[in-house]
């Protein structure tokens, strides 16, 4: 497991996109220093929709710095920002349909923040055709990074990540969970989901902050992950640092997951971990009936 902080900085980039992660990664460092230099100052914070989101100016400042490098280094390309919505190509080079877009989480855990808990990320992404093809999850806190490209897999302070190793506790496993914005507190499917997952696991971890349970899981710190109609923001960067670790994602219903960037929250809903216990994972979140709703849809 990737545990400890003994060396923080990620290797280089290597491959076709290794300009591309160096300059992600670059960016998450300086983002993760501000957040880390201001968590203990006043900053202005304000409600964010209608279901109990913040945004805070954090994130903010954190998302300026990102976008600005990155359109620094590539102004043809695309860039989706968690706050600011799409920023649009510039040139005459910029590539038409937006075949390179750069997906930005400045601040995954705005509400952990606010309520003073030190639990939050930076995660960073590029998708080419819609598919992440470069991945950066750093942590402020701790000063760790996680990072990995397509086909060329994830890496941390300590080298190659593989996932867990260990086999699954016969108390249950170590799971994390995450769900959109969009959920409703009373949506049947996700409390029915949480219910079992309560049941039978060991421990069902919430942190606020989808992307640190995907380093957990690459690290190999957690058994599985589970989301139901997560965010499109920060899943490509997770997803893709769990892939290259080795773990496998599959839809609640067992097929290929082809959730990603585009498409409706409908096609987020997944299940993650070592490909041997997929199916036991599975069978935690099985379709079955629990006051007329089924678990899978």
């Amino acid at each position: 497991m990737d545990t400890t902080a003994d060396d923080p900085t990620p290797p280089r980039g290597a491959g076709r996109f290794a300009a591309e992660h160096d300059v992600a990664v670059a960016a998450a460092h300086e983002a993760g220093a501000l957040l880390r230099s201001r968590f203990h100052s006043h900053y202005g914070v304000r409600a964010k929709g209608a279901d109990g989101d913040v945004v805070t100016d954090l994130d903010l400042l954190a998302e300026r710095l990102v976008v600005r490098r990155i359109k620094e280094r590539f102004p043809a390309d695309r860039i989706l920002a968690e706050e600011a919505g799409a920023v649009p190509a510039q040139g005459a080079g910029a590539p038409a349909g937006g075949a390179r877009t750069w997906l930005v989480d400045p601040l995954d855990g705005s509400n952990n923040v606010v309520i003073g808990l030190p639990a939050y990320a930076v995660g960073i992404a590029l998708c080419v055709g819609g598919a992440p093809v470069v991945g950066v999850v750093h942590d402020p806190v701790t000063d760790r990074t996680w990072t990995a490209s397509a086909g060329g897999g994830a890496f941390g302070p300590q080298g190659r990540l593989t996932g867990p190793r260990r086999p699954l506790s016969p108390v249950g496993p170590l799971l994390a969970w995450t769900q959109g914005h969009a959920v409703g507190r009373c949506d049947p499917v996700a409390g029915a989901l949480k219910e079992a997952l309560e049941v039978r696991c060991r421990r069902v971890l919430q942190l606020w902050a989808p992307l640190l349970a995907w380093a957990m899981l690459a690290r190999g710190d957690i058994d599985g992950f589970v989301g139901y109609r997560a965010e499109a923001i920060d899943l490509p960067a997770g997803a893709l640092l769990a892939t290259e670790a080795g773990l496998v994602i599959r839809s609640l219903d067992g097929g290929a997951f082809r959730g990603g960037m585009n498409g409706p929250d409908t096609d987020r809903s997944f299940v993650a971990g070592r490909a041997e216990d997929i199916p036991y994972l599975l069978e935690l979140v099985a379709a079955r009936q629990d006051g007329g709703h089924r678990l899978v849809t």
